[in-house]
Order: structure tokens, then sequence, then C-alpha cells
């Protein structure tokens, strides 16, 4: 039998299997560099995206809350304005009501009483005086509890004093002035 050397063969083909085994090593590696890379850079630009997005979002923010700011300075500025017209509104209401005070007063006071001071805070007045006696400071409370713009009336004290041959009553009194809107609801009813 003749003698066939198949060992050559085989190493060969082995050697030839190791190539391509390196070879589609050296490829799937390039390839897998290649997806790794890829998937990097695709990553980054979304990233890159979104940090864009975010800026423009944050800036709009800012826009946004410059005018809100501004608004709510618009809002302040609004109700200090109708703050204002409320009380302009009320002194022109009240402009007439002083009036109606002063002449109330002159035809209310009885002879033999004299005012030296009056005060107001909103409806409530006070009145310090002088009368002849004291009699004359009842006369004054009968008149102004008569009266159309003047209510409830209260004395605070009332002395007596003597100067000279005459004898006067120093008065203070307290009430109430009628204000034009409790005189119109007075008048529905």
């Amino acid at each position: 039998m003749p003698r066939i050397n198949l060992l050559p063969w085989r190493e060969e083909e082995r050697k030839k299997r190791q190539q391509d085994f390196v070879i589609a090593m050296g490829v799937s590696f390039v390839a897998g560099l290649i997806v790794v890379g890829g998937t990097i850079f695709a990553y980054s630009q979304m990233i890159d995206q979104q940090q864009d997005r975010n800026a423009r979002l944050e800036a709009e923010i800012v826009e946004l809350e410059k005018s809100i700011a501004e608004i709510d300075g618009l809002e302040r500025q609004k109700e200090r304005l109708l703050a204002r017209m409320e009380i302009i509104e009320q002194l022109q209401r009240s402009r007439p009501e002083i009036v109606h005070l002063f002449d109330e007063m002159t035809r209310q006071l009885p002879e033999g009483v004299y005012l030296t001071g009056m005060r107001q805070n909103g409806d409530a007045v006070e009145l310090m005086g002088i009368a002849q006696s004291s009699t004359r400071v009842s006369a004054l409370m009968r008149q102004v509890d008569s009266s159309d713009w003047l209510t409830d009336p209260g004395v605070i004290k009332v002395e007596t004093t003597e100067t000279g041959p005459s004898r006067q009553a120093e008065f203070v009194v307290n009430l109430k002035q009628v204000t034009l809107e409790d005189k119109a609801m007075e008048d529905e009813l």
C-alpha cells in the first residue's frame, strides 16, 4: 500500500481556518467598534438636542417670569388706583354731609349754648361748649334727638363753673351724624 501523508494538507487547512478566524475576529471587532461608536454618537446627538431644548425652555421660562412679575406689578398698581378712586368717591359722597352737619348744628343749637370745639371721626361727632345752664344742654340733647341729620346724643360731661357773678355749664356731648346713605335707606323704609 502506498503511504499518503495527509498531515501537510490538514496543517494548511488549520492555518487557513486560523487565518479566517483572525480575520473574522478583526472584522467583528471593527464592526463592534463601529456599532459602539455609532451608538455613542447617536446618544450624544440626542443629549445635545435635549440640552438645546432645555436651554430654550429655560430662556422662555425666564421671559414668562418677567412677564408675570410685570403683570403682578400692574395688578398692584391697579389695586392702588382702585383704592384711590374709592377714597375719592367716598370723599365726593361725603362732601355734602359736612354742609348738612354745620347747617344742622346752627339750627339745633338752642339760645344760650355756645360751641368752643367740635371734633369728627367718621360719623361720630364730639361737641365741646359752654351753656348758660345745664338745662340748656338738655335742650340741645332734645333738639339733636329730633334732628333729621343728627342722632344718638350722649353727654360725656357737664360741669357747672362760676365765672364772676354768673354760672355756666361746660359740656362735652357725643352724637352721630346721619350719612346720605343712611338717609336714603331711612327714606326707603
